[in-house]
């Protein structure tokens, strides 16, 4: 699991990723579906990953307002917050990483994204690239690359922690390493890339430059 890899950064998915916000998520939208008329259960799955506004639009729903509808799920999200928790290990796995050299990248709205992390205790990062930071969202690669950017490394040297297809796909499109979470993951996924169910067994080391290698954890060892 990439051992013996260093990189210059490390970028992470919020929902699903370091934090599970997935019950309060699917109460709003579960609301939301039944008020147009969606079947709940083959709608909720697309909601992960994707900005709102998208997740609204590739509907097509006749007089629909998809960034109207958006902001009205906000405000909806911003007002549940009950049960949100963090991915077990995340919270001591941020703290121990250099500041300058991670950041959270979501495609949940600023707003809601701060109100996430603090109810589940994460670490605030020093950088964070939300809905409103990009113009197309997950599984466009635009995300990834302005965090990057914003850390002052390539794309191509940062290791992404994903959970969900369209953040996958946008960590590989950016010429990223992937690693995926899948803590809150109901059904295995496949994928090609290197996979954990939490942060417990990770550690890191950095070199005299600040680039990071994944180690065990102390308490793995």
């Amino acid at each position: 699991m990439f051992v013996g890899r260093k990189f210059a950064a490390f970028l992470f998915d919020m929902d699903g990723t370091v934090l599970n916000s997935i019950a309060a998520a699917e109460r709003v939208w579960t609301h939301w579906a039944n008020r147009h008329g969606l079947d709940v259960a083959s709608f909720l799955p697309t909601i992960h990953g994707k900005r709102a506004r998208e997740t609204i639009a590739a509907l097509e729903l006749p007089g629909v307002d998809p960034v109207a509808e958006a902001d009205a799920l906000l405000k909806a999200e911003a007002d549940d917050l009950e049960g949100i928790v963090p991915i077990p290990g995340a919270v001591e796995f941020l703290r121990s990483l250099p500041p300058e050299r991670w950041a959270i990248v979501t495609s949940a709205p600023r707003e809601l994204a701060l109100l996430r992390i603090e109810a589940a205790g994460i670490p605030l990062p020093a950088m964070m690239v939300s809905a409103e930071d990009v113009t197309r969202g997950k599984p466009a690669p635009d995300c990834f690359l302005l965090a990057a950017k914003r850390l002052g490394v390539e794309a191509g040297d940062c290791l992404v922690f994903e959970d969900a297809p369209a953040g996958i796909a946008a960590g590989e499109a950016s010429g990223a390493s992937v690693m995926v979470i899948s803590a809150t993951h109901v059904h295995p996924m496949r994928t090609p890339h290197a996979s954990i169910d939490s942060y417990d067994a990770l550690g890191i080391a950095t070199d005299d430059s600040g680039w990071i290698t994944l180690a065990p954890s102390r308490a793995a060892a």
